[in-house]
């Protein structure tokens, strides 16, 4: 059980972050969800033993109970305020299709297959409640059989795939409350040409719209640019507007940010722009590992190694250049080389977190985590065999309404953040005039759009010789664990083209001292392994702080982004091992975790 903060003081303490003037002329309120959940309409997800369909996970999203396919009552702690269901847009809804005795589906021989194995195949159920962990590994093993009927082919033909996505669309619809629930269309695109490629597709139009089109999948072109080219298309006949959010850099082997295009050319400005235009946010944080960055590219980030996952098995060990092209921190600082050449910068994105959950639960608690998979639902063996999964994350977005288009407006200025779970509050401001008493504010949001950018914009230029100066307000979630500092990231190209970074600690808590070797001291750690538990008797409920750089060179491009880091907490495989008296996890299972959350950056280009 975690031991949370005072919530009433936590609120009040969350007006200094918002905005005073709720008519003001900027976003004043945050707003949590995820735009990467899978249904049983995803091949893999259906494959592999889920059967929640669309409508149950957006209930599940708005806070209302339903029954996971394994058969639990469940229910989400705290309600989400907008949701897209990304179900892979390969086969999209053919197994259900399959398994109903569609006869579309059923000319073929491998169908038949197909059908013949899902009608055999375990119940999720009884694999979860295996007597031991043999006869789960056995059931899991059948499950797992399941995913490559996936990528079978099926000869669909157009009239299905509008069906199917017709439903997709519908199921959005009725579940979209403006004001009070956002839903979007969307589907995921997955290539694995020639390493993990995906982007979740993101409409913000309704079905008048998004009934023109088809989803785009890798069977059309394993080319992300082709994508691209796709989604423009739709723009063009529709008037209404699309994003695709990368995700998993962490798993394409220095793909998803090469500079160089899918075919192996030079970039140029036109991709730039493109590709500025089209993703103006990336994933950087969800159950298949971390993004932010990696301790092969930020050596002297102590905090670098935060659920990081391994290279692909059998695969060699990845280079540091293919590390730097696959996680955000190393991007965007190739994104300021790529800029100096092109005029354009085409890593120039904000950060969000969302769970590729693949369930239709979005729960990612620690202790309350339903699992990526159908088969790791809680239970006596899943931290035995799935820790590498990570309780993450989610999307934070600053707008002045919970509507498709206010959210869609956040997104695309990049005034987003991402939180691997916790429901921080954080502002950050980026401007040349900020005083160290604006910190202090009760209108510390106010001041901060008065007098510079928020998060996702570009520092003005100023022909004077100033310096760049920053706010930061962030708040615990009132629900979780105190914080236990602030850190500023600064990535930035040098007068000769050197690429750098550095991490600042800005405010911290407990009445800590730096110590000579310029490091922080670490914040205690209150964790009890064995019972899985914690006190919030360290740690800050809030900081607020301004913070001026003292290495600023207007000659250098750079970036800054803020990273809060909460104190440490059990993590979900130590929940587990309480819960289902475990007596010893594998060699090297993480117990302890300090979560945390990522602004989008601030940029800053000399003129």
């Amino acid at each position: 059980m975690r031991t949370a903060h005072s919530t009433t003081l936590v609120l009040a303490l969350a007006t200094q972050f918002a905005s005073a003037a709720a008519a003001g002329p900027y976003p004043n309120t945050v707003y949590w969800g995820d735009t990467h959940v899978h249904t049983y309409l995803s091949g893999d997800a259906f494959g592999m033993g889920t059967r929640l369909t669309p409508d149950e996970a957006y209930r599940f999203a708005k806070g209302h109970p339903v029954t996971a396919t394994g058969g639990a009552d469940v229910r989400l702690r705290q309600p989400l305020d907008f949701l897209l269901i990304a179900d892979h847009a390969e086969n999209l809804g053919v197994l259900p299709a399959l398994t109903s005795g569609d006869e579309r589906l059923l000319a073929t021989d491998d169908a038949k297959r197909w059908a013949d194995f899902f009608a055999s195949a375990p119940p999720l159920a009884q694999v979860l409640s295996a007597d031991n962990l043999d006869a789960y590994n056995a059931g899991t093993k059948v499950l797992l059989a399941g995913k490559a009927a996936w990528n079978t082919g099926y000869g669909l033909d157009d009239d299905f795939r509008r069906e199917v996505w017709h439903e997709v669309i519908d199921a959005a619809e009725r579940h979209y409350d403006p004001g009070t629930f956002t839903t979007f269309a969307g589907y995921e695109y997955s290539s694995t040409d020639p390493a993990m490629l995906h982007r979740n597709v993101l409409f913000v139009g309704g079905p008048e719209h998004t009934r023109r089109t088809l989803p785009f999948s890798k069977y059309d072109s394993a080319n992300p640019e082709d994508l691209w080219a796709h989604l423009e298309a739709y723009e063009r006949l529709t008037g209404s507007e699309v994003i695709s959010i990368p995700h998993n850099s962490n798993l394409s082997r220095g793909q998803m940010f090469a500079p160089r295009t899918h075919g192996g050319d030079p970039l140029t400005s036109a991709y730039a722009t493109a590709r500025a235009a089209r993703e103006p946010v990336v994933e950087v944080t969800q159950i298949k590992g971390d993004s932010e960055t990696h301790p092969l590219i930020s050596a002297a980030d102590e905090f670098a190694d935060y659920e990081t996952w391994g290279h692909a098995p059998g695969k060699p060990v990845e280079s540091p250049a293919e590390v730097t092209q696959s996680y955000a921190r190393g991007a965007l600082k190739l994104g300021l080389a790529e800029q100096a050449t092109l005029g354009v910068n085409p890593f120039k994105f904000g950060m969000i977190g969302s769970t590729d959950s693949h369930n239709g639960l979005a729960a990612v608690a620690e202790d309350d985590f339903w699992g990526k998979m159908a088969s790791n639902e809680p239970g006596p063996y899943r931290a035995l065999t799935a820790a590498t999964y990570s309780g993450s994350g989610y999307a934070a977005v600053w707008a002045d309404a919970n509507t498709r288009e206010a959210l869609f407006a956040a997104f695309k200025r990049r005034e987003v953040y991402a939180s691997t779970g916790p429901r921080i509050t954080l502002r950050f401001f980026g401007g040349w005039d900020y005083k160290a008493a604006d910190a202090t504010r009760s209108d510390l949001a106010a001041v901060g759009y008065a007098k510079g950018v928020p998060m996702g914009a570009d520092l003005p230029l100023r022909q004077d010789d100033g310096v760049p100066t920053f706010l930061v307000g962030t708040l615990k979630d009132p629900e979780g664990a105190n914080l236990d500092r602030v850190q500023v990231v600064k990535g930035w190209r040098d007068r000769d083209g050197g690429l750098h970074e550095k991490v600042y600690d800005v405010a911290w808590s407990d009445g800590r001292k730096v110590g000579v070797d310029g490091r922080l001291e670490p914040v205690a750690s209150t964790v009890d392994e064995a019972g899985a538990t914690y006190a919030n008797t360290v740690g800050a409920a809030e900081f607020a702080t301004r913070w001026v750089d003292p290495d600023f060179d207007p000659e250098a491009a750079a970036f800054y982004y803020v990273r809060v880091i909460e104190i440490p907490t059990p993590r979900w495989t130590t929940y587990d091992a309480a819960r289902y008296g475990i007596e010893a996890l594998p060699e090297g299972v993480p117990l302890v975790i300090q979560e945390r959350a990522y602004s989008s950056p601030i940029w800053y280009t000399p003129p």
